[in-house]
């Protein structure tokens, strides 16, 4: 990336090149622009991110300490926000990276208003977010620089040479606040030709990564409930060549895709896998449906029958006309999954759980890794868990199997509150604390993510403002829980004008008009009084 000085200068060389009429033009405020949009494209986004990505899974291998993170979104804002308290708090947006979560979408973003998260929303929604997402993540680079030029012009005006050279260093080491985003095509909003186009929309608007299912389009459910209906793998291979075919045609060669397994949740599948010969994709597929032997005299109307090592087989089929798989394969469906996908051009896997259990994890994942050694995770650490109650239950557990004695606590009680200052509630919390370090040192899991972290927060938040406002409090609950702690604690948003981008607008104004220029931001504007 261009310094600002050669910025600057190029910029200078193409103004003398046209003349006097292009005289009022300035070398320095075309550069300043151009620092404040890096990326003209949404490929321009894909690309560094996926370079970006790619680094991050190359340090994870070498060293599991190095696993990453992320928080849902379901507006440009959040995200933008997110990023910013991520620079203010850590200084350093590295191995932080942002989640699209098609819940959230379908909750929050659709026309039909809040729907389940069964793939019933307007699918060009996700690549709208995208695009979302980065425009307000390239707004945040051009007000944390417009603010930075602004400190240069006032140092350069006091004659601040120490001052005007930090500045500089830190406008040519500016880190931006544009990073991955993993994007939830759910199962692919159609065949894999809808696959295919989706996936296209979403690149183009900045997605280098893409994370899809391996649910059947038109039956989908939300990884956390239940009915879920799985395809067999060739059908979900063809989805994911489709996504990469997008990721090639567009020129993002290291565009990242996850495939994620829901078949540990799930029971059911719509259709019996094509098969050739025994022990292929769709035998090992079809071996765990949940079938009876029958003969042509048992045989009834309508029956489906498959012939495995020349045993005459009826599946289960439900009313639903869906098929059953047995009580119990989930776990070897899922390792069979993750295999299967790394080994047909997957990058990572993402297995949905029930429950938050490292034991649980680590144990498919040791399975997965004596056939594909570098296999790793994206983890959703989801809301859907009750993380109290379980980690509680699970230190039970631990305590009982070592002998300790539990008989103090009532382990299907131990959400209540009457146990948060106990000692089992205390290594509860510690577990809870360092589970995303512990599990991608012995569970293979990369990176870490809350699909819905600020819908629960806004809905948190809404409720306290609503009750005191409302109430007794009136006035003083906004200034006192919302307010006051946004200035104290440094909260960008304090000044609203400023964030909405009124400063970069008066910027452009003094750049366009020069002394004629109608300014926002003068004395009278009440954004002063923070």
């Amino acid at each position: 990336m261009s310094n600002y000085a050669s910025t600057a200068d190029q910029a200078g060389t193409i103004i003398a090149k046209n003349g006097p009429s292009w005289s009022a033009i300035s070398p320095e405020y075309v550069a300043r622009m151009r620092l404040q949009n890096r990326f003209n494209t949404g490929l321009d986004v894909a690309r560094y991110t996926a370079k970006i990505m790619r680094e991050d899974m190359a340090a994870y291998d070498k060293d599991s300490g190095q696993y990453t993170q992320s928080l849902g979104c379901w507006h440009g804002f959040i995200g933008q926000q997110k990023l910013i308290a991520i620079k203010k708090h850590h200084g350093s947006t590295k191995r932080r990276y942002l989640y699209l979560s098609g819940w959230m979408i379908a909750a929050l973003r659709s026309d039909f208003g809040p729907l389940p998260d069964q793939s019933m929303h307007e699918k060009t929604s996700v690549s709208s977010l995208i695009e979302e997402l980065y425009t307000f993540l390239r707004q945040a680079d051009a007000r944390e620089l417009g603010g930075l030029f602004r400190d240069l012009d006032a140092a350069r005006s006091a004659k601040d040479s120490a001052k005007e050279k930090d500045l500089l260093s830190r406008i040519d080491n500016f880190q931006t606040h544009v990073v991955p985003i993993i994007a939830d095509i759910d199962a692919g909003f159609g065949n894999a030709e809808a696959t295919y186009l989706l996936a296209k929309q979403m690149i183009e608007a900045g997605a280098c990564c893409i994370q899809i299912e391996n649910q059947v389009s038109d039956e989908k459910q939300c990884g956390h409930q239940d009915g879920k209906v799985t395809v067999p793998h060739e059908d979900f291979l063809a989805k994911i060549r489709a996504v990469r075919y997008a990721f090639l045609e567009l020129g993002v060669d290291d565009g990242i895709i996850v495939a994620r397994t829901d078949s540990l949740g799930a029971g059911l599948t719509k259709q019996i896998a094509y098969t050739c010969e025994p022990g292929d994709l769709g035998d090992q597929y079809n071996s765990f449906l949940d079938c009876e032997e029958v003969t042509p005299a048992t045989m009834k109307n309508g029956d489906v029958i498959i012939n495995r090592g020349g045993k005459l087989l009826r599946p289960k089929r439900l009313p639903s006309n869906l098929f059953q798989f047995r009580s119990g394969s989930g776990e070897d469906r899922c390792v069979l999954d993750c295999i299967t996908s790394l080994q047909n051009g997957a990058d990572l896997l993402w297995i949905e759980t029930e429950k938050p259990h490292i034991g649980q994890i680590k144990g498919m994942v040791d399975r997965i890794r004596a056939v594909v050694p570098n296999a790793k995770l994206v983890y959703n650490n989801s809301p859907s868990f009750n993380w109290t109650l379980n980690f509680r239950q699970q230190v039970f557990d631990a305590w009982s199997k070592d002998g300790k004695n539990v008989s103090a606590y009532d382990r299907a009680k131990l959400m209540s509150a009457d146990y948060d200052a106990s000692e089992l509630a205390k290594e509860a919390d510690r577990r809870i604390q360092t589970f995303q370090h512990d599990a991608s040192r012995d569970a293979g899991i990369f990176h870490h993510l809350i699909t819905l972290p600020t819908y629960h927060t806004a809905a948190l938040s809404t409720d306290n403002l609503a009750k005191g406002y409302f109430g007794e409090e009136g006035m003083l609950a906004y200034v006192a829980g919302v307010q006051r702690k946004e200035i104290r604690e440094g909260i960008a948003c304090v000044k609203h004008q400023n964030m909405s981008g009124s400063d970069i607008g008066d910027d452009h104004k003094e750049y366009f008009a020069g002394e004629a220029a109608l300014k926002a931001g003068g004395k009278h504007n009440t954004m002063n009084q923070f």
